[in-house]
């Protein structure tokens, strides 16, 4: 009896073995997702509060909530308690240490959303003696806006930085060029703080998303209310300042 031939599944592999091109016109496996888990460096993110808290303490007392040394207290009191939770690298979720850093986070974005508003207010209402002074705190309250921001994407996308460490990574709220395509970058490859810190820094200077998209509305939501604060930095406070010079 004559053997069967060969069915189209059959064929098919035949001719990518006899041809490249065919080979290579298949269908890749798809990217795993999630990527394999891996501890993540924490120095990173404390480094940012820290610089931000410096920034806040160099603007002038009558832009600041209270005294102007309170939010710099409370901001360094927080710090420590995620630095005891989380002293090294992220292996794992700690509910503790994301409860803190997203109060953190909250409460510097919340400062500096005031000395944006109480410097616009009195751009608007008061001759200002003292136009470098407007500059400078134009630009501290700009840079802190970047800070920040970088600590939120950290925090948020994929359900935050210790279930990305974990390998627990929920949908992801950004797509980064290196999640497209495999030949950029290993196919275990995850975002990790200097990635986020520079979409907050494009993000910051153009007023929109370059080459890392937001897929989620909470994602989105955040890039706004970024692209609106360092736009009013900028093109308000900055440029009258210019002019007052």
């Amino acid at each position: 009896m004559a053997p069967d031939p060969p069915g189209p599944e059959a064929a098919g592999s035949a001719a990518s073995f006899s041809d490249p091109a065919a080979a290579q016109a298949q269908p890749q496996a798809r990217r795993p997702y999630p990527p394999p888990p891996t501890h993540e460096a924490f120095w990173p993110a404390q480094l940012t509060v820290l610089g931000a808290i410096g920034l806040q303490l160099l603007l002038p007392a009558r832009l600041t909530v209270g005294p102007y040394w309170l939010i710099p207290v409370l901001e360094a009191l927080l710090l420590i308690g995620m630095f005891v939770a989380t002293p090294r690298q992220l292996e794992q979720e700690h509910l503790v240490r994301r409860r803190l850093a997203l109060g953190l986070t909250a409460l510097v974005s919340a400062a500096n959303i005031y000395s944006l508003a109480a410097l616009t207010h009195y751009l608007l209402h008061h001759d200002s003696p003292k136009p470098r002074e407007l500059i400078t705190s134009g630009v501290l309250i700009w840079l802190t806006n970047v800070l920040i921001f970088s600590l939120w994407y950290w925090e948020l996308d994929r359900g935050g930085a210790g279930k990305r460490a974990a390998g627990h990574d929920r949908a992801p709220d950004f797509l980064f060029p290196q999640m497209a395509d495999d030949t950029i970058e290993p196919r275990g490859w995850r975002p990790k703080f200097i990635d986020y810190l520079y979409v907050s820094l494009t993000n910051a200077t153009a007023f929109s998303p370059t080459d890392t998209m937001p897929l989620t509305p909470m994602a989105k939501s955040i890039m706004g209310i970024q692209s609106l604060v360092s736009l009013v930095t900028l093109g308000l406070i900055i440029s009258r300042a210019v002019n007052i010079l």
